[in-house]
């Protein structure tokens, strides 16, 4: 009984037997009424017949002979019929019936009236002298005698008798038969809800089966059924199983994702320590041999020489600073508690400002920084400090990799809805195949190994996590040789 078809198959069974069970009763029911009412309209006038045959009262005197004799007539013409003989109160006065059998002398005269009056339904049923656990159909007709009321002719029909007769074939080959029938399509019903069932729930069955291959296999999306992972073109004609498939192959494609992405996310882990263990150790180990020198050497070092190991320690401590506030900052950035605060500004202004920070570096390495914005075009909605921090990385990185006598170019450009921002330089480039890495964490270009030394890899991943919170897409074009071209776009209106 565990599994869905044995549960089925059971409710289906009690159902149908329950069914067949009430509609037996119900036909059982509805043939007695059908019997009844039958009986009674074909003889309600029986009473009548009996008292114009003889006069059964006169002058309250009880004609016992003639009502035994039409009696007798009455149960030749139909066996069940009972005769009796009331007073006009209902009291039983005489009748033709064994005396030990009656049990009452009284019959109710509300359902006689009630026939007699010939505007109610039938099957209509009154007192049964001889069983007054139940009532019978009968007859009725009031005794006349020179027009004044002496009584009632009351003729109960299907009385002992007719008990006797139903008791007797109850047992006959015509109800065998009926309840066989009944059994029957009970039996052929419960076959058929079986049938219907199990074609049901053998796709349950094959589901479930695939379920299961599919967490056997590793969450692997290539175990389930083809059939099951292609989408059907006419969702109106599928039903709940077949929208069940398609969401448990939803379902399995989105673990699936969600363990590359959990094997990405190791990855990007594992590959994160090894990489901040290297950048953390190469300074601190030049830091700690410069420091071990001035403190065994510290006699014998010349002012300059003391001073030039303090700036080189200094210069590790910078950048084991900048390094160490990178990546609290990208750990802030990927862990989504940084949310843009928007407003207006002049993007033109904000690019002024940043470019006087990398003047005097540029000057010293004879680089040109060029700026084409135009400040009532350049009004965009963003976090000010958070763009800032996008043209400092940008530009840091362009003075780094271009030479001598290079130029860095910045434009502003008004588009419908948003501010196109390009920063492009004349610098090494990046070869074709870096391009999809360089905003990886840790990653930094074969090009330029001296700046490269010089760099963690984190500020272009900050650059697209900066601009991805704002909604923004940043794309690069490269050349080896000849330069590199940043663009991305900020919105010109509130979110």
């Amino acid at each position: 009984m565990r599994t869905l078809f044995a549960k089925l198959s059971a409710a289906l069974l009690l159902v149908v037997a329950l069914i067949g069970g009430g509609f037996f009763l119900v036909e059982q029911f509805s043939t007695r009424l059908y019997y009844e009412e039958v009986t009674q309209r074909l003889n309600a006038s029986i009473a009548m017949y009996v008292t114009g045959e003889m006069q059964l009262i006169e002058e309250g005197t009880v004609n016992e002979e003639a009502l035994t004799l039409l009696a007798q007539r009455a149960m030749i013409i139909n066996p069940t019929v009972e005769v009796y003989l009331l007073d006009r109160e209902g009291q039983i006065l005489a009748h033709a019936m064994p005396p030990e059998s009656i049990q009452t002398d009284q019959v109710e005269l509300a359902p006689i009236k009630e026939l007699m009056g010939g505007e109610t339904a039938m099957p209509l049923r009154g007192t049964d002298p001889r069983n007054t656990d139940r009532q019978k159909i009968f007859s009725a007709h009031p005794v006349m005698h020179n027009e004044k009321l002496q009584g009632y002719l009351y003729a109960v029909l299907g009385g002992q008798k007719y008990d006797e007769l139903a008791s007797s074939v109850r047992g006959s080959y015509v109800q065998k038969l009926s309840i066989g029938a009944l059994v029957a399509i009970v039996l052929a019903a419960f076959l058929v809800g079986l049938l219907v069932f199990g074609l049901l729930t053998r796709r349950l069955t094959r589901l479930t089966g695939e379920v299961k291959e599919f967490t056997d296999s590793g969450f692997d999306p290539q175990t389930i059924a083809p059939a099951t992972r292609q989408p059907r073109p006419n969702s109106e004609a599928r039903d709940e199983i077949d929208q069940l498939r398609e969401a448990f192959s939803g379902m399995a494609c989105k673990i699936r994702e969600q363990f590359e992405g959990l094997e990405e996310t190791d990855r990007l882990r594992r590959e994160l320590v090894s990489n901040v263990s290297h950048d953390l150790r190469t300074p601190l180990a030049s830091m700690h041999g410069y420091v071990e020198t001035l403190l065994l050497k510290n006699d014998s070092l010349s002012e300059e020489e003391r001073l030039r190991y303090l700036q080189i320690t200094r210069k590790h401590s910078l950048r084991l600073r900048k390094l160490i506030g990178d990546l609290f900052e990208l750990s802030k950035l990927d862990s989504a508690s940084v949310q843009p605060s928007l407003e207006w500004f002049s993007l033109a202004e904000l690019l002024q400002d940043v470019t006087q920070e990398f003047e005097l570096q540029a000057e010293q390495k004879g680089i040109g920084i060029e700026v084409n914005a135009r400040p009532e075009a350049s009004m965009v909605c963003a976090d000010i400090g958070l763009m800032q921090r996008v043209l400092e990385n940008l530009l840091r990185n362009a003075v780094r990799y271009t030479p001598r006598g290079g130029t860095i170019t910045i434009n502003l450009d008004k588009k419908p809805g948003c501010v196109s921002v390009a920063v492009a330089d004349t610098g090494c480039g990046i070869a074709e195949q870096d391009l999809e890495r360089i905003f990886d964490r840790f990653y930094r270009s074969e090009q330029g190994e001296e700046e490269r030394s010089n760099s963690a890899g984190l500020g272009l991943a900050i650059v697209k996590r900066i601009l991805d919170l704002h909604g923004s897409r940043i794309t690069v074009s490269s050349t080896v040789n000849v330069g590199t071209r940043f663009e991305f776009d900020i919105p010109a209106q509130a979110a």
